[in-house]
């Protein structure tokens, strides 16, 4: 992130004064969460137990698949609310200005990455099809409730 903040200071500026928020996410399908702070250069994501973001200004929680599909912008994310696949609680507006943020910046796996050229449509090609593989199998895998 402090990468990206050297390249782009504009997407953390559009923060304003939720640059400094911390947000939880609340992965549910895996052991762990992380807990971040968008703010600039001094920007920081940490791999956290479950109850770590608990004093976050913001928690999300929902599916891997649903949450990474956001930052890619595949999913919307005020449909995957309503329709409870993902949940938010605390200071939604910096939830709002994050979302607004990261719709704005149309951010691909190689900006997060910080590569360029090639190599970046490369990582961008085989990470974004490998989540639209994974939905797929995700989509097409028999639910809980049809299995009974």
């Amino acid at each position: 992130m402090r990468s990206l903040a050297r390249r782009r200071p504009g997407l953390f500026e559009r923060l304003g004064e939720y640059r400094s928020a911390c947000f939880g996410i609340d992965p549910v399908d895996l052991a762990f969460a992380f807990r971040v702070v968008p703010d600039g250069q001094r920007s920081s994501v940490r791999v956290v137990s479950k109850d770590a973001t608990a004093g976050s200004d913001v928690l999300i929680k929902g599916p891997l698949l649903t949450l990474l599909s956001l930052l890619d912008g595949t999913l919307d994310g005020d449909a995957m609310f309503f329709s409870r696949i993902i949940s938010i609680s605390g200071r939604t507006e910096a939830v709002l200005a994050l979302r607004n943020t990261i719709e704005d910046a149309e951010l691909r796996p190689s900006d997060l990455l910080g590569l360029h050229g090639i190599l970046a449509r490369c990582v961008d090609t085989g990470v974004l099809g490998a989540l639209g593989a994974a939905r797929r199998l995700a989509d097409n895998s028999p639910s809980e409730a049809q299995k009974a």
